[in-house]
């Protein structure tokens, strides 16, 4: 083995002045873009090192913590009481359980700025579970597994599987069923798709929604995410938990203590395995369970366009359609990606700006032009959340 020469001391400082100095020369957002968190760890800054107004930083958070949802912290009584009035078939098949405090972290330009409450606490996430779901549908298009997201659903399923068949359900698209758009007819895992937020002046009139062709018209609809997770774990043949875990959750540094659970009722038979199809959502219960680190990991992922790390996780190309609204409602990406189109739904914030929201308002926000990014959890309704992100946008610098 040849000996390497040994440098001398003076070498090695002026070896690492000239890295500090191409530091210095670089643009901050070059630097943070090159700063991906290892496992088990987050870079701190203090806010002065970033040009940040403390004292604002300080009262943002005191904002956040002021400002939790009143809400019972029992989801599954704070589910009977947001949906069980209104709502047949609304029994809980799924694991539920009551919620920790208000929490959250502020990451910008790479580092962590502040944090408050108990980030490190597994809770439902309810509605981001959407975000997880598409994904995992996404990356099947990623893989090959999907050739292309405006095919037809029908033909990738394996007979038996009877989700897309008559003349309605057999014109559904993949992009139908990732925007929300697909009006799919019909009932999986005891819950007919009429059921959530039913239409209808009266309760007679719910079955007899009218029908609307696929890609025409927008429904929040918990029970075709469950189909499109059934649909994706058929072209997957593995647990979309699995799915996740493999291509996104292990390459970014996320914790082992996330899980994402099905319902009592949705297990089905492939390759001769017993498998659960996972849930979009906690509405009937399950859902992902996860702690705020993870939630940010997750999201830092997206403000930095899928790269981690030198590895391209996630197609840029497919993020721009995630974040790409539809005629049907130009508010609305892929689920669960809420967008700030004409600064509608956050005046406070840019237009490029994007949310991952769940039930109880959980929300993982995105703001690429800041290089911003905020896990909030448990945030009051109401403009309370654009209060937050005006607040925090308040104490950066002038950009």
């Amino acid at each position: 083995m040849v000996q390497q020469p040994m440098l001398s001391a003076a070498a090695v400082r002026w070896h690492w002045l000239g890295l500090l100095g191409a530091l210095l020369l670089m643009p901050l957002s070059a630097v943070a873009a090159g700063y991906y968190p290892p496992p088990g760890e987050w870079q701190t800054a203090a806010p002065h090192s970033l040009a940040v107004d403390a004292a604002k930083l300080a009262q943002a958070v005191a904002f956040a913590k002021a400002n939790e949802n009143p809400a019972p912290k029992d989801q599954a009584l704070q589910q009977a009481l947001t949906f069980g009035a209104r709502e047949p078939f609304d029994q809980i098949i799924g694991p539920m359980q009551p919620r920790g405090a208000a929490n959250g972290l502020v990451i910008y330009r790479g580092k962590v700025l502040a944090q408050w409450g108990d980030v490190d606490r597994v809770d439902m996430v309810h509605s981001i579970s959407k975000t997880f779901l598409t994904t995992t549908t996404a990356l099947a298009w990623q893989h090959g597994l999907i050739k292309d997201l405006q095919d037809e659903v029908a033909p990738y399923m394996p007979a038996g599987v009877d989700l897309f068949t008559g003349s309605h359900n057999s014109a559904i698209r993949w992009d139908h069923l990732l925007r929300q758009t697909s009006d799919w007819q019909g009932s999986l895992w005891g819950k007919p798709d009429w059921a959530d937020r039913p239409e209808g002046a009266s309760p007679s009139d719910w079955p007899n929604r009218p029908l609307r062709t696929p890609g025409s018209h927008f429904k929040y609809n918990d029970v075709r995410m469950n189909v499109l997770a059934l649909a994706t774990l058929q072209v997957w043949r593995q647990p979309l938990p699995q799915v996740l875990r493999q291509h996104i959750m292990q390459p970014i540094g996320a914790s082992s203590t996330w899980r994402w659970h099905g319902y009592d009722n949705s297990w089905v038979e492939l390759d001769g395995q017993r498998i659960q199809s996972v849930s979009g959502g906690g509405h009937w219960g399950g859902g992902m369970f996860i702690n705020s680190w993870d939630l940010a990991r997750f999201g830092y992922l997206f403000l930095r366009d899928g790269q981690w790390q030198g590895q391209q996780l996630l197609s840029p190309a497919l993020i721009a359609q995630a974040r790409q609204g539809s005629a049907a409602n130009p508010q609305y990406g892929y689920a669960n990606w809420f967008l700030n189109t004409d600064r509608k739904a956050l005046p406070a914030a840019p237009a490029s700006a994007v949310y991952f929201e769940g039930n109880g308002r959980n929300i993982i926000y995105i703001d690429q032009q800041h290089d911003l990014l905020v896990v909030a959890r448990w945030v009051a309704p109401g403009d309370a959340l654009n209060q937050l992100i005006a607040q925090l946008l308040a104490a950066l610098p002038a950009r």
